[in-house]
């Protein structure tokens, strides 16, 4: 299991490779390729003309890319890194915009270092640079410990990180170290400039046909997106919630798979309201082999520190653990390939977008920022609470940076997206969804040797939604309508037809049980006091239940809790 590193220099690269721990697996005068410890799988991949790149590839549509290369196309049985750096070095970006895959790749492309991400943000690709050296990587953590690289807290990516529960842009929680985002090509020059290329990004497209032909469109596309991440042999498997998009997923792979399929779900025990029963039931229609796992609150705390130190950006969704406990029982039954049904929100209109048209038709502030304040408020988390919940010194050191609405604003101006749903699809899409939903799914399954597929988040299926009118995706207060036509003959119509509910993590129980004492020793530890990001007395009031009539305070701590968690894995000093 390993990620890869790649450094860009005229001083000695291999050694600078080396450093951090790097394996060499390609060495120019200028650059060396290699990989380091660490969850996923790198490769070195090399064209005739001797093109070198190094990266983590899955594609779905290797036969296309193949097919277009033509007498260029590399043996068949090839790594798909391979095929898609020949694809690359014939076509350029377009070579790039017509994969479909996971990737994240680093080329050394004559005296330059060229990092591609995947069209969605599957796989992470992480940049900076320190003196005359460019480092790149799939993993924050080689590039922490790299010697040359002088680096420490970013104060505005924790004001974001306590806002979102995620860092929604470019920014990491480290200084001088940057995200390339989904759908770029970045190429680092030797002088120390470098350039961004967009090879991909959905648009709004006016397609007046019928709800009817595009239901039909769209559940062909869907069934080729699940096909197409089904393996190749061997019983597959599918993390089933019993929502629409989870069980559309599980319906589609049962229905086309030619092997067994085993769908997955997750139980806290007690009395937490679940969605067992819903998952159950699609699991009895589909025919699936079905497993519930009971995740108890005394392992979430057992294995909280391990799972937040498998992430490059801490995760404020208290799913996580549950999340790498169910990718870890799907490996132990000798599956390595697991679908999901993310992908269903962002890209076909889930909750947030009803609030924020509702807004939008009763607003008297022409400000065009109070559209962007309106979604971040949406999120609910700790924006609101940090006047009282960062220390006068962490505000005064914020007061001048960019103000956090200018991580959303751009997505939800009118340019590429006319209408207000799609441009609220777009955000969530480019933000949420590159930067939560994939990365985590991408981590916390590579972490166990099993590789998670998202087939919503197909680019096919996310070019077609923004071709679909609005007012098909959001039928009046019924959310993602369209959706739910193109699969309603395949799932019980009590799935279908459902509201969205989302399960219901026992967030206040584990905090007031089994995680009380790691929280106060955490949060009110030295190491924490030393640090100086928060107010000792907003975290003991919130450690307390004060104002618990709306219990938002766990949600709150487990954001900061998080925080604490990731910045000791990752030796972030006070």
């Amino acid at each position: 299991m390993s990620r890869w590193c790649a450094f860009l220099t005229p001083d000695a690269p291999e050694a600078h490779l080396r450093s951090v721990g790097g394996r060499p697996m390609a060495v120019t005068a200028d650059c060396a390729l290699g990989v380091v410890d660490g969850p996923g799988i790198a490769a070195l991949f090399e064209t005739d003309d001797r093109i070198a790149a190094v990266g983590e590839v899955t594609l779905f549509n290797a036969d296309l890319l193949r097919a277009r290369l033509g007498g260029d196309a590399p043996e068949r049985g090839c790594p798909d890194g391979e095929l898609l750096l020949c694809s690359y070095a014939r076509f350029g970006p377009a070579g790039i915009a017509a994969a479909d895959g996971m990737f994240a790749l680093a080329i050394a492309d004559g005296p330059d270092l060229v990092l591609i991400r995947d069209h969605v943000g599957t796989r992470t690709l992480f940049h900076t640079r320190a003196g005359n050296t460019w480092a790149a990587s799939t993993s924050l953590r080689a590039l922490r410990r790299w010697p040359a690289l002088r680096t420490g807290l970013h104060l505005p990516a924790v004001r974001s990180f306590l806002t979102f529960a995620y860092l929604p842009g470019r920014e990491t929680l480290l200084r001088g170290i940057h995200e390339v985002l989904p759908g770029r090509i970045v190429r680092l020059r030797a002088d120390g400039t470098m350039t961004e290329e967009t090879y991909w990004e959905p648009a709004e497209i006016d397609d007046p046909r019928s709800e009817a032909e595009h239901v039909l469109e769209l559940r062909a596309l869907l069934e080729d997106a699940v096909s197409r991440r089904l393996p190749s042999g061997g019983p597959a498997g599918v993390l089933l919630s019993g929502g629409v998009d989870s069980s559309l997923v599980t319906a589609l792979a049962a229905k086309r798979h030619d092997h067994p399929v085993r769908s997955y779900s997750i139980g806290f025990g007690g009395t937490t309201p679940n969605e067992l029963a819903y998952s159950g039931l699609v699991a009895a229609h589909c025919g699936t082999e079905h497993r519930v796992l009971t995740v108890p609150g005394e392992t979430v705390a057992a294995r909280l520190a391990e799972t937040v130190a498998l992430l490059d950006c801490p995760v404020g969704d208290p799913l996580t653990v549950p999340n790498l406990l169910l990718a870890e029982a799907v490996r132990a039954d000798g599956i390595d390939v697991v679908l999901n049904g993310e992908g269903g929100d962002p890209v076909f209109g889930g909750p947030k977008n009803l609030p924020m048209l509702i807004f939008e038709l009763t607003r008297d502030d022409p400000d065009p920022r109070a559209r962007a304040a309106a979604y971040i408020d949406s999120y609910r988390k700790c924006h609101g609470d940090l006047p009282m919940l960062l220390t006068p010194a962490t505000l005064a050191e914020l007061a001048g940076a960019d103000p956090v609405t200018d991580l959303v604003a751009p997505y939800l101006r009118q340019g590429q997206m006319t209408s207000l749903l799609n441009q609220l699809l777009h955000t969530n899409l480019r933000t949420k969804g590159a930067h939560h939903i994939l990365t985590k799914v991408e981590r916390l399954t590579a972490a166990t040797g099993l590789e998670g597929r998202s087939p919503l988040f197909d680019r096919a299926v996310i070019d077609h939604s923004f071709r679909i009118p609005p007012r098909h995706k959001l039928s009046g207060v019924d959310e993602k309508w369209i959706l739910k036509q193109a699969v309603r003959d395949l799932l019980p119509s009590t799935i279908v037809d459902r509201p969205k509910s989302g399960m219901r993590v026992p967030v206040q129980q584990w905090l007031s049980g089994p995680l009380r004492e790691l929280g106060h020793d955490l949060l009110l530890g030295e190491s924490a006091r030393a640090r100086g990001l928060f107010r000792e007395d907003t975290i003991r009031a919130w450690l307390r239940g004060d104002g618990a009539l709306l219990p938002r305070q766990g949600g709150k701590l487990w954001l900061v809790l998080s925080l604490e968690l990731w910045l000791r894995s990752f030796g972030v000093a006070p």
